[in-house]
């Protein structure tokens, strides 16, 4: 008897502890409705409120998905003093804070919201009050656009946000006064805005911060200035990357026989001056170390005149008086690469890159072999420098004829074929496979128009791994034409080269300078991607540039 009230009073216990846990129904059909609001507190659309705490409530139990992210509160609070808290079915919100007079305050839940089940997400939940005796009802709308996308655009934490001008923060200092989530397709819109002139970015906030990281996330700005007393539609953004710290020499130093200087980033471009240079002295530039080299040890320090500008055209010019001195540090060893692999017609193209600059080259052991018995020796006419002040990007260009029906063609160069400036040679031989392709097997051609911009372009030819299959720089024309392509898929990018220095330049924030505009042929079918197969010739792929950032002008 004692062990039956025992097994009773255990059952009893454990169905109350079942009864009193909230956990998700388990069996039955699958909850696919999202919560819906019944009441809220403030009323949505009230006037003349300043509430310490908000609260709503749900038609079921729900939870809170990462609310100090994923709720927008507009305009902009002190969203770190904000305490979320759910219980059952109500979301309360503590403010801790006085909000402003006069004012239209939006809560965008966004996805926030979602049942306890399923996580389904309420929708389109907005909350909108205002402290003062009317509703502001301006809006902003506009897109969003990459200059550089991946394989698909990824719109995912991309923020649209304006600043009252005159505001001494801006889009790399503090989060913005009104803010808006860009939707899937790059679109955006901001409500409820207060009468007033404003300054807008877009960026793409991967950390969270609801500020741009102008290091690591691409970001853009209007230089319009948006008065904003109706509504504006068409605001256009295109997001990069750029980083805007002037670039610097931060240190020198002697390296063994060597001379080094540091910068605190890779330039664009870089001059070294002296009288010698490319004769006696020899530079390489790389990861933001500039080294000199002397083919001899000197007593003396020598000048050199060094010029360093980055991608944003800040530019730094300084003179440093170098030193080559004895020493028993033994150099770094000799490495070369080839762009093996790579598929020619006629033109073979190689490019050999060396880690330091060449003194020398023997002939003697440098050759193409297309059988077992033949080659083509390689002769000093066939080779030329990128730098001759640097030395250390060598091309090779042949001349392949029909006559010859081989498919591969190889590079080889025997060991102590390469000597560079330290006297080192390169230690194992080279093999360098490349591939020609026969005229039957390729395309015609690919041509057309740029519409909507003038020169001059760089264009490119894209394969499907996102490289460059073909590229061209228009100086004075808007038609483009790529010929003898290999068959495949692509795209066609066009950098709006304004400058004409045949490099996309970025945009500078310091100097209220945007970015050099980046476009993309697009198909009446609004693909991005053209297909051409052998034989083939594709004409009138006219190419329209893309908005540029800024209200449209219609």
């Amino acid at each position: 008897m004692k062990k039956l009230r025992l097994l009773l009073f255990g059952f009893i216990l454990l169905l109350a502890y079942s009864c009193a846990k909230q956990s998700t129904p388990t069996g039955g059909p699958r909850d696919e409705d999202a919560p819906i609001l019944i009441s809220s507190d403030p009323v949505t659309e009230s006037l003349n409120t300043k509430p310490e705490t908000i609260t709503l409530t749900f038609d079921e139990y729900i939870k809170l998905e990462n609310p100090s992210k994923g709720i927008v509160i507009t305009p902009r609070i002190a969203k770190d003093e904000v305490e979320f808290t759910t219980l059952k079915n109500v979301v309360t919100i503590k403010l801790n804070q006085e909000l402003e007079d006069s004012t239209t305050y939006v809560f965008d839940f966004q996805k926030s919201v979602v049942d306890i089940s399923e996580e389904n997400p309420a929708e389109n939940l907005k909350l909108v009050f205002s402290t003062g005796s009317a509703i502001d009802s301006i809006s902003l709308s506009g897109k969003v656009n990459f200059y550089f996308p991946g394989s698909k655009p990824d719109f995912k934490d991309v923020l649209v946000g304006i600043y009252p001008l005159g505001d001494t923060t801006d889009v790399l200092t503090a989060p913005p006064y009104y803010l808006s989530q860009v939707d899937t397709a790059g679109n955006f819109r901001i409500s409820n805005i207060k009468n007033g002139k404003y300054m807008a970015y877009a960026w793409k906030d991967a950390n969270g911060t609801l500020k741009a990281e102008f290091k690591s996330e691409e970001y853009d700005f209007s230089l319009d200035t948006l008065v904003l007393n109706q509504n504006l539609e068409n605001l256009n953004f295109n997001l990069s990357k750029a980083d805007i710290t002037p670039i610097r020499i931060l240190r020198t130093a002697t390296f063994g026989q060597n001379f080094d200087v540091i910068v605190n980033r890779t330039p664009a471009s870089t001059t070294v001056e002296n009288d010698l240079l490319g004769e006696e002295y020899f530079f390489s530039n790389t990861d933001g170390r500039i080294r000199i080299y002397s083919k001899n040890p000197k007593p003396d320090s020598i000048p050199f005149q060094i010029n360093v500008t980055d991608s944003l055209g800040f530019s730094k010019d300084t003179l440093v008086w170098a030193k080559f001195p004895e020493s028993e540090r033994k150099p770094e060893k000799l490495t070369v690469s080839a762009n093996s692999g790579k598929n020619f017609y006629r033109n073979l193209e190689v490019e050999l890159k060396f880690n330091k600059p060449l003194k020398s080259i023997s002939t003697d052991s440098l050759y193409i072999s297309y059988d077992s018995a033949s080659i083509i020796p390689v002769k000093e006419s066939m080779m030329s420098y990128s730098d001759s002040s640097m030395r250390d990007i060598l091309k090779i260009l042949v001349t392949i004829p029909d006559s010859l029906s081989q498919e591969i063609f190889t590079l080889k160069a025997a060991d102590s074929t390469f000597t560079d400036t330290e006297n080192q040679k390169n230690e194992t031989a080279l093999l360098a496979n490349y591939r020609k392709l026969k005229r039957e097997g390729l395309a015609d051609e690919i041509a057309g128009t740029i519409q909507g911009a003038n020169p001059p372009f760089i264009v490119q030819l894209l394969n499907t791994k996102n490289e460059i299959a073909q590229e061209q720089f228009l100086e004075d024309t808007n038609s483009y034409s790529f010929k003898m392509v290999e068959p495949g898929t692509f795209k066609i990018r066009v950098i709006e080269d304004l400058n004409g220095n045949q490099r996309w330049d970025p945009s500078n924030f310091t100097q209220r300078k945007l970015a050099e505009r980046v476009f993309y042929f697009v198909n009446t079918e609004r693909q991005a991607t053209l297909v051409i197969r052998s034989g083939w010739s594709l004409q009138d792929q006219n190419i329209q540039a893309s908005d540029p950032t800024g209200l449209r002008k219609d």
